[in-house]
């Protein structure tokens, strides 16, 4: 009797667990091409393999930012604007950025420091 009763809870706990494979998030990054626009505007275009979704993408692009701010000498930078497409498993981003030597203002500004510091700590790759 205790037997009967231990195959259906088995049977119940079996069905609560996840049925895939748990994946794992391995980016490939497949590089950044940097364009000055004009003046402090900076056009960023990358590329990766195995994004979960188009934020990943944009942090890749936030990153090269970020760095490229840093060598330019300035602080900070401010989004502008990100397209991100897929096609055929390969992510592309178009980013613009301003960077600036001074807390620019606006809603989507970035510490370079702190952004490029969070970068080589999660191994994303930098201009």
């Amino acid at each position: 009797m205790t037997r009967a009763v231990l195959i259906p809870a088995i049977a119940a706990l079996a069905a609560c667990a996840p049925q895939d494979a748990v994946s794992r998030f391995a980016p490939e990054y497949k590089g950044i091409e940097t364009q000055l626009l004009d003046g402090d505007l900076v056009n960023f275009h990358v590329r990766m393999n195995g994004a979960r979704d188009a934020g990943d993408v944009d942090r890749y692009a936030a990153c090269a930012a970020a760095q490229y701010a840093l060598i330019r000498g300035y602080g900070f930078a401010r989004h502008v604007r990100t397209n991100v497409t897929e096609e055929g498993g390969i992510w592309h981003g178009d980013a613009v950025y301003t960077i600036s030597p001074a807390l620019p203002r606006g809603a989507k500004t970035i510490d370079a420091e702190v952004v490029a510091a969070d970068c080589a700590e999660n191994g994303i790759p930098m201009v």
